[in-house]
């Protein structure tokens, strides 16, 4: 059964759908069935893996007129699968409002794919309304990008205790996948500083990867790549796979990333440029 992992930080521009589209990649290329599922009506996961093209988004999964495996589809990698966003779901809070059991909507779309995946990630909104609270309720753990910058922390407080009530109300066996640095400058003293505070704060839930600050990764969504496919020798490329072996490390007894998993990017990448 998947692993399903919430990434998600009520504060926007952390990074996170560029770590939610990346790690899964690199998981993919690993050779782990992966889902993406993006929960955001910016859909900025599914046009950053290049996906323009398809019927049916998480909108209709949501007020169940269509089923999750049904708004399924490819992306470029083998393994990596997404469910795609549109602004349809602008109004889904709005429509859902009323209905019985709104919180766990996604929790029950999900029951029927979660044996053809080994993770499940689910790319949320830069809020804390009911897309992010289904979100939290379908999943075993919550994964937080926090950016090494001045309020990095700000919000931080209320997203945690968002899960306490969460646990205590919907979701018990709600776990802290961890939390990831990103937008790291080695040049600026302040990333040194909130990263050090951050590690003395969170201890060993702070994950070893750093992601940099990258102008390949800032590049590849506009291209509809994850950096792998984008250039798989940039140092955001290799942060991801750093981060997604620490990923697998904490859910497989320290199963690290295969080698022929970078090989295959190495094969891909030439024919996706």
């Amino acid at each position: 059964m998947a692993r399903v992992i919430a990434i998600a930080n009520q504060k926007g521009g952390v990074g996170k759908t560029t770590t939610a589209i990346n790690l899964a990649a690199s998981l993919a290329v690993a050779e782990k069935r992966v889902l993406l599922i993006d929960m955001d009506a910016q859909a900025n996961a599914t046009s950053g893996l290049g996906v323009t093209q398809f019927q049916y988004h998480l909108y209709h999964v949501l007020t169940e007129s269509i089923s999750a495996r049904k708004c399924t589809v490819r992306t470029d990698l083998e393994y990596l699968y997404l469910i795609p966003s549109h602004q349809d779901l602008v109004g889904v809070e709005v429509e859902l409002v009323s209905a019985l059991g709104r919180e766990h909507k996604l929790k029950d779309a999900l029951c029927d794919i979660q044996n053809d995946y080994e993770y499940i990630f689910i790319d949320c909104p830069p809020s804390l309304g009911l897309l992010t609270i289904n979100a939290l309720v379908a999943a075993n753990s919550f994964l937080v990008p926090l950016q090494c910058e001045y309020y990095a922390m700000e919000g931080l407080s209320n997203l945690l205790n968002t899960v306490k009530l969460i646990k205590k109300r919907l979701n018990p066996n709600l776990q802290q996948e961890g939390i990831v640095l990103t937008m790291y400058d080695t040049r600026n003293k302040l990333s040194h500083q909130v990263s050090e505070e951050v590690r003395r704060h969170f201890k060993e839930s702070v994950f070893t990867s750093v992601i940099p600050r990258n102008t390949r990764l800032s590049e590849s969504p506009s291209h509809g790549k994850p950096i792998l496919l984008y250039d798989v020798g940039s140092k955001g490329a290799t942060s991801y796979l750093n981060l997604a072996e620490e990923v697998m490390s904490r859910n497989e007894n320290n199963v690290l990333l295969k080698a022929e998993g970078v090989h295959q990017v190495n094969r891909i990448q030439p024919s996706m440029e």
